[in-house]
């Protein structure tokens, strides 16, 4: 089901003690702008609430008595005192939005920190579209809390406060009469928060099927229109897109009821004013301008009680997309720390007695054992699911082994700095990943001279030749970048392209063929420089002229380097010193080319596949 993996939008409390206790710990580096806002508050609330008492006065000193003076100047008071608000307000928004934009810079930063550093194993459990809506409208949940929620509570709970304690002063029993109103507004608060919180919750949901869909059907387009499936995803869209309808308008209906009551209410309780108030006056025990500013002051009182039911959904979708943010924030991430990687590894590998698998039980690779000599370029072989990707992973620590060690010269790879390890560790992957952005900027990956290829020149036919190999050459970005793009077959087809280096590539490389995406990720692995080498079949979707060029260009790069080739089709790996032949999970062989062959186990018979006896 498409919205099954987003079904974690259930909403819980409108409050929770603990996780605003973590939430205000974003808020602490702003503490002097949240307190300014909050006096802001306060002022602009008094300043609603004098309003109707000026009313009442100018009733009572000028208008009952029919006098002119002084009138003028309380309704220039009256205009100043808008205007105050309207200035208050104003500067109260900006700085709640500037404080709130702040926390939401900090915390996506954190979220976004925290996720680089998660084990791959994360990301196999939660899908993309998830992991987006963390990062995105659950954070903006938490910035609608800070700007429209929590201040917004406070202050309307500060207004509604003022109100009453203005309204006791001016007179206590026609307050208590007004208050006759409050049980009924009560039932129907509590009424609307109970279905407003189901509604909302539907909505969630069903916008999160939306979007879930949306996104796979636009990621699979090619695969919709290849199998023309056009019209049943069309139908599965409408029913999708119906269902949040559907919820969007009983939400809506909620609302439609709940705001009308309010008013109803509203105007009852101005009636009893009026009907009590007019008492009052005909006995003399109330002035006009009492009752005046008393009904204005009924009015004003409502208009939060309604903002409060509003904010309800705010603080409860904010708890629960902070509870969703902590939960990421809170999933160990790898331990980077250890002792820096020297400057070069000799780069022996060892794996002893491995046990590994993705999924308790399901072990991927069992008691594996072998060792890859300093400088020694070894194959990998296998049916699929023979564990070669595995090793891979492992190599990488991607994945920590269940059981058994895995050693780089001698070290065990968890005492390793993980990032010193995967700067001297370079994959070039089967199926290659292109950023969005230009081909220079995709094959340095920001790290402009860092690698200068070591030991590597360029003849001028772009042919790679061995070089000093002492390590020592420098060389600027551009150079760099035009000897791995050169050394990877890459140059040709990009200065083909209109900008050259400087060509935008879209997302995941999608003007590019298959072939011209591995050819930029092995120049990517070229610049890099690495110690160690892990090639997935990187030439299986390259032409076969290029794939000749490309093969003796990485004769030439693995000189001096240990290399582990995974190998899908047997004719690549003919090159290599050693191969490695798994068989679910195992190391059944090991050999060169021929001795393989003239053993007629698991490799011959793979071979035979291939070519033919």
């Amino acid at each position: 089901m498409a919205g099954a993996p987003h079904d974690d939008e259930i909403l819980g409390r409108a409050y929770d003690a603990r996780l605003m206790r973590r939430l205000l710990g974003y808020v602490r580096p702003y503490l002097g702008l949240s307190a300014v806002a909050g006096g802001l508050l306060l002022l602009g609330s008094g300043l609603n609430i004098l309003q109707p008492y000026l009313v009442k006065v100018a009733i009572d000193r000028f208008i009952v008595p029919g006098t002119a003076a002084g009138l003028g100047t309380l309704a220039w008071l009256y205009v100043g005192l808008l205007l105050a608000e309207f200035a208050v307000r104003y500067a109260q928004s900006c700085l709640l939005n500037l404080t709130g934009q702040r926390i939401m810079r900090d915390l996506r930063m954190a979220m976004f920190r925290h996720m680089q550093r998660l084990p791959l194993a994360y990301f196999d459990r939660n899908p993309v579209g998830r992991l987006m809506t963390r990062l995105t409208s659950d954070v903006e949940n938490l910035n609608e809390m800070f700007t429209s929620g929590l201040v917004a509570i406070f202050g309307d709970v500060v207004r509604a406060a003022g109100i009453v304690a203005a309204m006791l002063l001016l007179d206590l029993r026609l307050t208590l009469v007004t208050f006759a109103v409050l049980p009924l507004l009560a039932v129907a608060t509590r009424a609307f928060q109970v279905k407003a919180r189901h509604s909302y919750r539907l909505v969630r949901l069903k916008l999160a099927r939306l979007n879930a869909f949306l996104q796979e059907s636009i990621a699979g387009m090619r695969v919709i229109q290849l199998f023309a499936r056009e019209p049943a995803r069309y139908r599965q869209f409408d029913r999708i897109n119906t269902e949040h309808r559907d919820a969007t308008l009983q939400s809506i209906l909620y609302y439609a009821v709940f705001y009308p009551t309010v008013e109803l209410l509203s105007a009852l309780a101005i009636a009893l004013v009026i009907w009590y108030g007019g008492g009052g006056i005909a006995a003399g025990a109330l002035s006009f301008g009492a009752l005046v500013a008393f009904i204005e002051y009924v009015q004003r009182f409502f208009q939060p009680v309604k903002d409060l039911s509003e904010k309800y959904n705010i603080m409860q979708s904010a708890m629960a997309s902070s509870e969703r943010i902590f939960e990421l924030l809170d999933t160990p991430a790898e331990r980077y720390e250890g002792p820096a990687a020297p400057a070069r590894l000799r780069g022996r590998i060892e794996f002893r007695h491995v046990w590994f698998a993705y999924t308790p039980g399901h072990y991927a690779l069992r008691d594996i054992s072998f060792t890859v000599r300093e400088g020694e370029r070894v194959a990998l072989v296998g049916a699929t699911g023979a564990g070669k990707t595995s090793i891979m992973n492992l190599l990488s620590r991607f994945y920590p082994p269940e059981r058994g060690e895995i050693l780089i010269d001698g070290v065990d790879l968890r005492e390793f700095s993980l990032t010193a390890l995967r700067r001297r560790v370079g994959l070039v992957l089967q199926d290659p990943f292109i950023f969005a952005g230009t081909v220079r900027e995709n094959i340095l990956l920001g790290e402009d001279g860092r690698g200068a290829a070591r030991g590597l020149e360029i003849a001028g036919d772009g042919e790679a030749t061995g070089g000093s190999g002492d390590g020592e050459e420098a060389g600027d970005g551009e150079m760099l970048l035009l000897r791995a793009a050169r050394l990877a077959q890459a140059h040709e087809f990009v200065a083909r392209l209109p900008r050259g280096y400087q060509e935008e590539l879209k997302e995941r490389g999608a003007i590019l063929s298959v072939g011209q995406r591995q050819l930029i990720a092995v120049a990517r692995a070229i610049a890099a420089d690495p110690d160690i080498l892990v090639l997935d079949e990187a030439t299986s979707s390259i032409d076969p002229e290029t794939e000749a060029k490309l093969q003796a260009a990485i004769r030439g790069l693995l000189e001096g380097r240990t290399a582990i080739v995974i190998a899908h089709r047997l004719s690549t790996i003919r090159h290599v010193d050693r191969i490695i032949v798994l068989h679910k999970g195992e190391v059944r062989e090991e050999g060169t080319h021929d001795e393989l062959l003239a053993r007629g186990g698991i490799y011959a018979r793979l071979h035979a596949l291939q070519f033919g006896p």
